[in-house]
């Protein structure tokens, strides 16, 4: 099981870190998780154009985890995709890719009779609202072997954004457990007990200054509302006993990465890793691949007495 870091960023604009959207692949199968800003671009960096996903899931309906939806649904039908895209997310789900095509319809009807490509399958959408229950065995729940990898959804607090989602990876005796966007949750922290690898956004709230005209004090607190604080990240990754902390969804996204690793090594005494865009965690092989670099992944069994 592989994790593919290929967005980490925010609403914040950013040219390091682009919009949220994570990547996981095992057994030759590919699951996207948002769609954020450049989510496109980074699957083909990444080497999964959207042309070969089997899945996208959404952690809720905020723009910036997907915003570039429907790019990626026309840019995976330029490539040649010959198969619907399936969609998973919350209630509200449907609704939003529906009234996205119908948006877009009139010029997609030019393009299809303009473009004569072989195939239009890959523009139609095949969408699944999920609860908090929901769990898929990709072996059994799918016409496709995925060796028995499991993702279940973790109801998690971003209200007034409501139902949001986390997501808990497992296959192979591996486990890894991704935040989504959320204040400090019990559920959260519950499904993320043991797991190898916690994946989990952060404010940096010390580098968030009121600045007038663009951000109120009130603004900075409101953010800060429904977010995990630098704060608290260490502290839950050390309740929960993970094997592994990854940051993702950096708020502000060019953050001091030596004062953050400081910070939340003071609550957590386990591997800390300030995530990057194309950042690669191999759970089989437990390494840790950004760029030309390959570093040993500690995992849960590895660093435990």
């Amino acid at each position: 099981m592989e994790l593919t870091l290929l967005g980490t960023g925010c609403p914040v604009v950013s040219t390091t870190r682009y919009g949220p959207a994570q990547l996981v692949r095992h057994a030759g199968r590919s699951l996207l998780i948002d769609c954020g800003s450049g989510v496109t671009q980074r699957l083909v960096a990444a080497g999964c154009p959207g042309r070969d996903l089997d899945a996208i899931v959404l952690t809720h309906l905020h723009s910036d985890h997907l915003v570039d939806l429907y790019q990626l649904i026309i840019s995976s039908w330029h490539q040649g995709r010959e198969r619907p895209q399936r969609i998973f997310g919350p209630a509200g789900t449907r609704a939003h890719v529906e009234g996205l095509m119908a948006l877009w319809a009139p010029e997609r009807q030019l393009r299809i009779t303009h473009e004569q490509r072989p195939s239009t399958a890959a523009l139609d959408i095949e969408v699944t609202e999920i609860d908090a229950d929901w769990t898929m065995h990709w072996a059994t729940d799918w016409a496709t072997d995925w060796d028995s990898l499991t993702v279940s959804a973790i109801p998690v607090d971003h209200r007034p954004v409501s139902p949001a989602f986390g997501f808990a990876f497992a296959a192979d005796d591996r486990r890894i457990v991704f935040s989504g966007d959320t204040r400090p949750c019990a559920a959260l922290e519950k499904a993320a007990s043991g797991a190898d690898l916690l994946l989990h956004e952060v404010f940096v709230h010390r580098e968030m200054p009121v600045i007038e005209g663009v951000r109120s004090a009130e603004t900075v607190a409101s953010v800060a509302g429904y977010h995990t604080l630098s704060t608290q990240v260490g502290e839950l990754a050390a309740r929960a006993g993970v094997g592994c902390l990854a940051l993702t969804h950096f708020v502000p996204p060019g953050c001091d990465r030596e004062a953050l690793l400081a910070e939340i090594g003071a609550d957590f005494t386990g591997p800390i890793i300030i995530g990057e865009d194309l950042m690669t965690f191999d759970l089989h092989r437990r390494m840790l691949c950004y760029g030309n670099a390959r570093l040993t992944l500690p995992l849960a069994d590895t660093v435990r007495p």
